[in-house]
């Protein structure tokens, strides 16, 4: 009786499960790269009737669209209120977000009006803030809560972080055609292509000066005939 011998190759893999796990770090390669924090704002606001203190935290997401990246503003407390009850849609809010690292811009964003009257003395809860950045460089950007602004019932209450707060989101972000500082003017640079290209112009010239030389001499070389009478 023979002795077989077993094959000890594996078993191959499955390509669908091959075509799922590349596809999988297809996607994990092209998300972008983000960083987010609740961060708590010390908000210090000036309103009609004095001044004011609260802590928000913050929360900022965002959200690739095309070149751009749209931005949510969420805060988790109310930072004011009114002595008087604000009616339906008597408020609106609007912010900046303050970025640093590869660009240092203001990003506005803005919200809708109060969908609910809000009670006399009862803290102002500001609806999410959106806006779209555009960046116009590449490389890490970091978003930190800036100036707050409320206009209600014909006033103007500003609300400006006191404590420093460190950014809400960092962002690795690809400006439109990956665009990078521009580059210095510079004058043209000579390199082999406009070498070969002025060795080629100045050969056809004295190719041309040759043949014409030729033509010349050919010409003048010539006995001149002279017609008899």
């Amino acid at each position: 009786m023979s002795n077989r011998k077993r094959s000890t190759t594996p078993a191959p893999v499955p390509a669908l499960l091959c075509a799922v796990a590349g596809s999988a770090a297809v996607l994990l390669a092209a998300a972008p790269a983000a960083h987010a924090d609740v961060v708590d704002v010390a908000y210090n606001c000036q309103t009609p009737i004095g001044d004011k203190s609260a802590v928000s935290p913050i929360d900022v997401k965002a959200v690739k669209d095309g070149d751009a990246y749209k931005l949510t503003m969420s805060f988790q407390k109310g930072v004011s209120s009114s002595p008087i009850e604000l009616g339906k849609g008597a408020m609106n809010p609007s912010a900046v977000l303050q970025t640093d690292g590869a660009e240092k811009v203001s990003v506005p964003v803005t919200g809708p009006a109060n969908s609910e009257a809000v009670p006399a003395d009862t803290p102002i809860k500001i609806s999410d803030l959106s806006g779209t950045y555009t960046p116009k460089k590449s490389g890490k950007v970091t978003f930190t809560a800036g100036v707050l602004t409320i206009k209600a019932m014909g006033t103007t209450t500003t609300c400006t972080p006191g404590n420093s707060p460190k950014p809400s989101l960092e962002l690795d972000v690809t400006a439109a055609g990956g665009a990078q500082d521009p580059a210095p003017d510079t004058l043209p640079q000579t390199g082999p292509a406009d070498s070969a290209l002025a060795l080629g112009t100045l050969g056809a010239t004295v190719l041309l000066s040759g043949a014409a030389g030729v033509l010349w001499l050919t010409r003048r070389g010539r006995p001149v005939q002279r017609t008899r009478p």
